[in-house]
């Protein structure tokens, strides 16, 4: 099939399920409007990828609600502000915490906070500063948790590698 085919195909199935999923979110939340349309937009895409006929239609619709179903749950979650605050923490904690002591960040505008706790630190067989960690956030009154592992970048800033 020819790119421009696919094209129309995606841009036809954007254009009728975006508005009515926009118009959802945006009594929603505003900040989910972004990663519903960008969410809606890259599930078309993709969906365009898979099937011919009628089949790579269903797989472009289903591409798109799948999208912007993701696109807002991320873009209800934290915000650009909330992310700045996590990111500060996670480098001091990274940089000066003990093993098991956690450092806490809030965004007073949003109300999501978070903590980031070291739980080992080690050096790989190639050199390495690695430390594995803890992380919860806070929002809307959700506990979301996870863990991961950081290391030391040439640069002195620590990377979250896994």
């Amino acid at each position: 099939m020819n790119i421009l085919k696919s094209l129309s195909r995606v841009s036809t199935a954007v254009i009728i399920s975006v508005p009515l999923i926009a118009c959802q979110t945006l009594q929603d939340n505003p900040k989910q409007t972004g990663g519903t349309l960008l969410g809606a937009g890259l599930g078309a895409l993709i969906g365009s990828q898979i099937g011919s006929g009628k089949g790579q239609m269903a797989a472009i619709a289903v591409g798109v609600l799948a999208g912007a179903w993701a696109g807002s749950e991320v873009g209800k979650s934290l915000d650009k502000a909330d992310r700045a605050y996590a990111e500060r923490t996670a480098q001091d904690s990274l940089e000066y915490a003990q093993i098991g002591q956690a450092k806490a960040w809030r965004n007073p505008d949003s109300g999501n906070s978070g903590t980031f706790t070291p739980t080992r630190t080690y050096r790989t067989q190639d050199g390495a500063n690695c430390r594995d960690f803890e992380t919860t956030i806070y929002v809307d009154g959700e506990q979301e948790t996870g863990t991961g592992r950081a290391c030391r970048q040439s640069d002195g800033t620590w990377q979250i590698v896994g």
